[in-house]
């Protein structure tokens, strides 16, 4: 039995163990529309900086930019909505078709969103580390949230538009003497 003053146990979780963000019975190769974003390692700014709202990218964003717009090409059930390159994360959305009977790729395996955002992300550190740049990491795993109707997609697509205006504003905000 554990004692009052003893720490609670659920308090300390490993890397190794940590919760998967992924919705356990739910079949990411299914047709759906899905909000993702993809953090760059402990959130270095590696592809750019953004100032007063206007973004100035670098090579690596534009590396990112070329892959992700490349992703219907490698994967045909996949179509892209908006996207955005921050300077340490990007935003997107990705749509993923139901494959039926019929179609030439029902003959191929179904491919799940992690297998798109593994591929996208593998590509894009192949192809920085190809430029000379070896300490390029990605954030393990990636945030993703299923987009359940028109007004939550109305509000994401705005979201991501607007990113890069609130950047200056969020890093005020973490900054700030309270």
């Amino acid at each position: 039995m554990r004692h009052a003053s003893s720490p609670p146990i659920y308090l300390y979780i490993p890397m190794k163990n940590r919760k998967p963000t992924r919705l356990k019975e739910y079949d990411y190769s299914n047709g759906g529309w899905y909000f993702v974003t993809i953090c760059t390692y402990k959130k270095i700014n590696y592809f750019g900086r953004i100032k007063n709202g206007k973004k100035s990218l670098n090579n690596f964003a534009k590396f990112a930019e070329n892959i992700w717009k490349q992703i219907p090409i490698h994967y045909p059930e996949a179509e892209l909505d908006y996207f955005q390159i921050m300077p340490n994360h990007i935003h997107g959305i990705i749509i993923i078709n139901n494959v039926g009977k019929g179609h030439a790729h029902s003959l191929h395996r179904r491919h799940t969103l992690s297998n798109i955002i593994g591929s996208f992300k593998s590509a894009v550190t192949k192809s920085i580390n190809e430029n000379n740049y070896k300490n390029f990491k990605w954030q393990s795993s990636f945030y993703d949230r299923i987009i359940r109707n028109d007004y939550e997609l109305y509000n994401i697509r705005k979201y991501i538009e607007q990113n890069p205006l609130k950047w200056d504003l969020e890093k005020e905000i973490e900054n700030l003497d309270i």
